[in-house]
């Protein structure tokens, strides 16, 4: 029996194993999930989520340390969500989250977690609002969300976070894929990783250009910075950080953050209303009821739209 008021005191209170097992019910959508999401409510909201996404290859998990470092130089308490590719054996993440940022794992006021995607395609995990809610409730001031590098798949970590960054590398086409993958749309800043090598500049100066070509702003609407890094070095992520903050003090100024956070909030409550319908209709899959549709479509007495029409009628009938 899992005691989940103990489990939410203990992670308030920022123990890593309360956090852990609280984050474990929710990749495993247990049976305590909806009790532990109502005692997690009143001590949410004050984390500020930042999601870091870009092509594989660009230096997202070294600036995502690289970042854990500033924020704690800081004194901020950290939690990091790596979003990883699944085992296809286990359904479990393939990289471990200590394997990642070594120098951080034994920092008892950073939590990093590894999740799969378990097949998802918007480079996140379907579980990943939940767990924010999780590390938010647990206390960290900053959450960075890393996605799982999937390239034109992952534009979807902008409903997840307050600020989206966007990280480039020289050298890699990435303006191009940018452009392809509608990044440049989601990215509230965008970072050149790896400036020490040839081209940085040139990257820099193409992205520019780009996010000028489609640019349809108004005074006082953000102009995304492009920040250059060496993430391995320590070099410019203090500047990403100082970015971050000047997005975050825009937002706040602005009512963005609110509304944001309210968009995020509407689907979070839409996925789980469909992940409860589609349970439903799983449920239904055996019913003589679907099977006698099913019948009517193939013979052509019924349209398949017709069809799902009385199946949900059916479904909300029940309710």
């Amino acid at each position: 029996m899992i005691d989940v008021a103990t489990l939410v005191e203990q992670a308030r209170h920022g123990r890593p194993r309360a956090v852990a097992r609280l984050i474990t019910l929710v990749e495993n959508a247990a049976p305590e999930l909806r009790e532990v999401m109502a005692a997690l409510a009143p001590y949410t909201g004050r984390a500020y989520t930042v999601g870091l996404t870009g092509s594989p290859g660009v230096g997202k998990s070294t600036s995502t340390s690289a970042l854990v470092s500033a924020y704690r130089r800081l004194g901020k308490r950290v939690g990091v969500l790596a979003v990883d590719p699944s085992s296809p054996f286990s359904g479990g993440a393939l990289l471990g989250d200590r394997v990642r940022m070594q120098e951080h794992a034994t920092d008892p006021e950073v939590f990093i977690r590894s999740m799969a995607t378990r097949g998802h395609l918007g480079g996140l995990s379907w579980a990943a609002p939940q767990a924010l809610r999780v590390l938010d409730a647990a206390g960290c001031d900053v959450i960075l969300v890393e996605t799982v590098g999937v390239g034109q798949s992952e534009v979807e970590v902008a409903a997840q976070a307050d600020t989206t960054v966007v990280l480039l590398a020289p050298g890699m086409g990435d303006g191009i894929q940018a452009a392809k993958a509608g990044i440049l749309e989601i990215g509230d800043l965008f970072v050149v990783n790896k400036a020490d090598r040839d081209g940085a500049d040139a990257t820099a100066r193409e992205l520019n250009h780009m996010l000028g070509l489609g640019e349809a702003r108004e005074a006082g609407d953000w102009r995304p910075p492009i920040v250059k890094t060496v993430a391995a070095r320590g070099e410019g992520v203090d500047e990403v950080v100082e970015a971050l903050e000047k997005h975050r003090a825009w937002l706040e100024e602005h009512g963005e953050l609110a509304v944001r956070r309210r968009r995020r909030a509407a689907d979070e409550i839409e996925a789980i209303a469909l992940a409860e319908l589609r349970a439903r209709i799983g449920d239904l899959r055996g019913d003589r009821h679907l099977a006698g549709l099913a019948e009517r479509v193939v013979t052509g007495d019924l349209d398949p739209y017709g069809a799902a029409d009385a199946l949900v009628a059916g479904l909300t009938a029940q309710a």
